[in-house]
């Protein structure tokens, strides 16, 4: 029996032809793939793309920014990502603290999902190397998901 095609369609158009590699047009890791994303809720699947995004973005960063999130309408600011989360089947929450450092959560319904990704300058300039979140992420793809 063949297996499911696990690769949904992604597309992406871009001005520059030589610009790097965006998230839509890399082959999925395997932990993505082992399952038909067909059968993921959509908290589980707007997760895992997430996670994609996150490390391409970083992939693109010095050493002097670790990524954040923006925040659009009202006066939020910003969430430097620490952690992302899923709560089966529809939430998605993001872990980190704002441009002050306080402690901050934003917990979305994956219908209301709206990230803005960000470069800010790294808190401890000394510290090496930066902050890679998206790395953290990808790496725990493959791992139990009930664990927590």
């Amino acid at each position: 029996m063949a297996k499911p095609d696990t690769h949904p369609p992604a597309r992406v158009a871009r001005c520059d032809e030589d610009a790097p590699l965006t998230a839509e047009q890399k082959p999925l890791p395997k932990e993505i793939t082992d399952r038909p994303f067909e059968e993921k809720s959509t908290a589980e699947w707007a997760y895992e793309r997430l996670i994609l995004y996150i490390q391409n973005f970083e992939e693109q960063l010095d050493n002097e920014h670790e990524v954040a999130m923006g925040f659009t309408g009202g006066d939020a600011g910003v969430l430097r990502i620490e952690g992302v989360g899923y709560f089966d089947p529809d939430i998605v929450t993001f872990y980190g603290s704002d441009g002050g450092g306080a402690k901050t959560q934003l917990i979305q319904h994956v219908s209301q999902l709206n990230v803005m990704l960000r470069a800010l300058p790294r808190e401890d300039a000394s510290e090496e190397p930066p902050n890679r979140i998206g790395f953290r992420l990808a790496a725990d793809l493959g791992k139990d998901k009930t664990s927590g």
